[in-house]
């Protein structure tokens, strides 16, 4: 094991594991990144192929979030069994996430290959733009498998404390992606398709890596067959929900936003806007996805002393988890400033477009910094098992962004839209502060109540 999580200094065993997590997870950026960085350059269809690839980003992450309901459901329950000194309760978790990710991975590639004409036009597709997300959409369901078990079974890797084989198998994708793209977009004439092929067959290499580990010697928890309960799903489930269904309202607010634009947008602006809002979402996911790199990738360190009942070291791993997490969000505060310019000549060079997509990046990380206090706290309680915190503070901050996103551009149009970012990122870790301090400390004096047999 990489690194011991119960015996090491709570401090180095925090950056030791979020760093190469927060890696992986920037890494892992680069796949949607690069995909519509290219896709943005394509002669003469580059704004229009690049607003319905925009489209299709929060439905192909919301397919992706089930990834994240089994992975970051179930490793930290394999890692407090580990606490425990449980490890055949641990493998079973690992054999039944398995199935449940190939299983799901079949019945979401069918379901969504049969809706996406409706489920697309309603989410913003235009005439011009439906075409370019039907190719690329359909062309991604296909490696919906490799997708789903990839970044599922990797939380596997990484809560055993082999942070850095995590990292690994998510820049394997994300490099052979770099280098496909232009290989298939370009040279072999496939414009949007092309990216689509490339990102499966980087995901489908992540796939091989990831179960190779898994199968192999290496890690004391390893995948094996059989002890399919059940209860060990239903409890994968639970544990799942708060960042699955985070991940599903972020991208129902994604989904949200492309359809207020292209409702409250001036005649003929409509795509313009959407294409604007595709790249700010990519910049936020810059921040996000390496954020909850940290948060989530340390979520192993609090679930596997508090299941061997270590609180000292659990507290002590909260607060460097918090203060990474603020520490990482005020370096992206600062870049949003200085290099969003730069950020978007990556994606096009039409002038109106730089513009007010270099605004709306400016609009939409003003109040940044205070989310890195939400990531860490609500992954922190989900860490813990503590669901019932969890859930309602992730639901008070989405429900805060829905209602100016829907009421501020009746009076001041399609534009203010952005401004519901900054006001969700101040009132949710607002309460989430308050509600941490007042619970916190009583979660943590509480007598350690034994599991029990899953």
């Amino acid at each position: 094991m990489e690194n011991n999580l119960g015996k090491e200094n709570v401090k180095s065993l925090v950056w030791r594991i979020a760093i190469p997590s927060m890696l992986a997870q920037f890494v892992s950026v680069l796949y949607s990144i690069v995909d519509r960085m290219y896709i943005g350059n394509i002669p003469r269809i580059g704004d229009e192929a690049l607003a319905g690839v925009g489209i299709c980003g929060p439905v192909v992450t919301m397919v992706g979030s089930v990834a994240f309901l089994v992975g970051i459901g179930g490793s930290p329950l394999m890692s407090r069994r580990m606490g425990e000194g449980r490890m055949d309760e641990a493998r079973k978790i690992v054999a039944n996430a398995f199935v449940m990710l190939i299983g799901l991975a079949m019945i979401l590639m069918v379901l969504m290959t049969a809706i996406r004409r409706p489920m697309l036009m309603f989410f913003g597709a235009s005439q011009i733009t439906y075409p370019y997300a039907d190719i690329y959409f359909t062309t991604y369901l296909t490696g919906t498998v490799f997708a789903l078990l990839s970044t599922g079974m990797n939380q596997f890797i990484i809560a055993q404390g082999f942070a850095k084989t995590g990292m690994i198998s998510v820049s394997l994708g994300a490099v052979l992606n770099i280098v496909l793209d232009p290989v298939f977009i370009f040279a072999m004439n496939m414009d949007v398709r092309g990216a689509a092929i490339a990102t499966v067959i980087s995901q489908m290499a992540s796939c091989v890596f990831v179960l190779v580990f898994l199968f192999g010697p290496k890690p004391p928890v390893r995948i094996s067959f059989g002890g399919y309960r059940p209860g060990i799903m239903g409890r994968i489930l639970v544990m799942g929900f708060t960042p699955f269904i985070i991940i599903a309202i972020d991208n129902v607010m994604i989904i949200a936003l492309n359809a207020v634009l292209a409702r409250y947008s001036a005649a003929g602006t409509g795509d313009m806007l959407i294409t604007c809002a595709t790249i700010v979402q990519s910049f936020m996911l810059v921040v996000t996805m390496p954020l909850g790199g940290i948060s989530s990738g340390t979520q192993t360190i609090l679930a596997y002393n508090y299941g061997a009942g270590q609180r000292d070291r659990v507290m002590m791993a909260q607060r460097y988890i918090v203060l990474l997490c603020v520490a990482f969000t005020a370096v992206m505060f600062v870049a949003a400033q200085v290099l969003s310019p730069a950020f978007v000549r990556l994606f096009t060079s039409d002038p109106q477009i730089s513009a007010t997509a270099v605004w709306a990046i400016g609009v939409s990380t003003m109040a940044l910094i205070p989310l890195g206090v939400q990531y860490a706290v609500v992954d922190g309680f989900t860490g813990l098992g503590q669901v019932r915190y969890a859930l309602p503070l992730s639901f008070f901050r989405k429900l805060v962004y829905f209602v100016p996103l829907f009421v501020l551009p009746v009076f001041f149009g399609a534009k203010a839209v952005f401004f519901a970012e900054p006001i969700s990122d101040i009132a949710g870790p607002v309460v989430t502060s308050i509600l941490y301090s007042a619970v916190m400390p009583r979660l943590m004096g509480e007598e350690r109540r034994e599991a029990g047999s899953l």
